[in-house]
């Protein structure tokens, strides 16, 4: 009790004047940790406010975020902190920069950067402080603190060691490139190629993968519409092979038709020999009505 209270004595010192302070106190403080293939959070309920935490999605470097069960946040720029604990005197805060609150709601999210930062200085007993003013005007301050930090870390560190190398973001789009007239994939496109068969084998709600091959305009038109159709089909095997069932593949060729770049150098007729590869959650009942489609 005496801890307790010597920890919310030395909060108000350090706050500006009559600022709003959401802090839990010492002996409730907690840290949870949910996750999946996906995602990782590591998070700390703030008494009366809401709760902070890291973000960690699948092939992403962790965000932190701030969220609150009302809108308290105002518009503007706020000022995070690594702050030292309430009852570590000689420990000194950190300025870590400022976030920006694009809208005035009940949340807030830092870069990168400054989520790795706070994640050091949480090891170190520091925990993260925001600074900002309610939609009122107010003074306002949210501090997560490093109490019972290190058990739930290392929890936190397994749940990362199972997340995904890639999330939907970097996969949904894609393009598979070929090198001259050959069909065979490189290395890195069958590296790409079995990144994507792994996810959506994790993630059933990607049902629709859309194959589109493409050409430069090396040759005449009718042969580079048939190549682009064999690199399209080249992709869609590769696929198969691992798994991915035929009706969730939707295959087109164009050709020469649509280049991402003039072809009038080698480098921007590489990038055109390509086959693009869109991932995408098509409802069931559009999903069998395209089937259909494709088979009449």
């Amino acid at each position: 009790m005496r801890l307790a209270i010597l920890s919310i004595f030395a909060t108000v010192l350090a706050s500006p004047a009559l600022a709003l302070t959401f802090q839990t106190p010492l002996e409730h403080v907690e840290w949870t940790v949910a996750g999946d293939r996906f995602e990782c959070r590591l998070a700390q309920p703030v008494l009366g406010f809401g709760q902070g935490g890291f973000v960690r999605r699948a092939g992403e470097a962790p965000t932190f975020e701030l969220q609150a069960q009302e809108n308290w946040l105002s518009r503007g720029t706020a000022q995070l902190l690594a702050a030292a604990a309430p009852w570590r005197v000689n420990q000194t805060d950190i300025q870590l920069g400022t976030v920006l609150v694009v809208d005035q709601g009940n949340s807030l999210q830092t870069s990168k950067l400054q989520a790795g930062r706070l994640l050091t200085a949480l090891l170190e007993g520091r925990g993260p402080l925001i600074r900002h003013r309610t939609g009122q005007g107010d003074a306002l301050e949210v501090r997560v603190l490093p109490a019972r930090f290190s058990a739930a870390y290392q929890e936190y560190l397994d749940c990362i060691a199972g997340l995904l190398p890639y999330n939907f973001d970097q996969l949904k789009q894609t393009h598979i490139a070929f090198a001259d007239t050959n069909m065979v994939l490189s290395d890195s496109a069958k590296q790409r190629l079995q990144a994507i068969v792994d996810y959506i084998k994790e993630d059933p709600s990607v049902n629709q993968i859309e194959l589109d091959g493409h050409s430069d305009s090396w040759g005449n038109r009718l042969s580079n519409r048939e190549i682009s159709r064999r690199r399209a089909l080249t992709v869609k095997e590769f696929l198969m092979d691992r798994g991915v069932p035929e009706e969730q593949i939707i295959v087109r060729f164009h050709g020469e038709r649509y280049p991402l770049k003039p072809n009038n150098t080698a480098a921007n007729r590489a990038l055109n020999r390509r086959v693009n590869v869109v991932l995408s959650r098509v409802p069931e009942g559009t999903m069998n009505a395209l089937n259909e489609a494709q088979t009449q």
